[in-house]
């Protein structure tokens, strides 16, 4: 998967984020980068909510990790372990967080993990958020931004990004 998409707001991320949910499963470790304010949260808001999961997500800057499980009782899903790197100085201190212990069973979103969650797995989405170029804030706090999507690994070869649609059905 290598995508590239334009997001004019806070609710379209959250869109994508359950763009993004239709095509994870058990064991997907995806991470996320991007500037303060980017909207890394707001991504996995969405992605939180199409893998059905207990929440609210909020940013975990200060609890480091949490753990969402499947709201589904009959077939449910893999829970969300949402973590952020933002304060971790090592990869040491991110093993320290037993993030691998969760992998199989879990979908891992770890915001900052740029340069310290590579480890996690082999096959993994980066994610990459950034202001989109001419791009003005508007009134309400929201601004388009450019989301960089690639697929590392044997796992994302030849898989897509579902259509935009898709976010309205779920």
């Amino acid at each position: 998967m290598n995508e590239k998409v334009t997001v004019a707001t806070a609710a379209d991320m959250r869109a994508l984020g359950r763009r993004l949910a239709a095509v994870l499963r058990a064991g997907d470790v995806v991470l996320l980068s991007g500037p303060l304010g980017a909207g890394k949260t707001t991504l996995t808001q969405g992605i939180g909510v199409g893998l059905g999961i207990r929440g609210p997500v909020t940013s975990p800057t200060f609890v480091i990790a949490r753990v969402h499980p499947s709201l589904a009782v009959a077939r449910p899903g893999p829970a969300l372990v949402h973590a952020d790197a933002y304060r971790l100085g090592s990869v040491a201190e991110l093993d320290d967080l037993d993030l691998d212990t969760d992998t199989d069973s879990s979908v891992t979103v770890v915001e900052w993990g740029e340069g310290l969650a590579e480890g996690l797995a082999e096959d993994r989405l980066e994610i990459v958020i950034a202001s989109a170029p001419g791009g003005a804030e508007a009134p309400d706090g929201d601004s388009p931004r450019t989301v960089s999507i690639s697929g590392v690994g044997h796992r994302w070869r030849d898989i897509g990004l579902p259509p935009a649609d898709l976010a309205d059905r779920l």
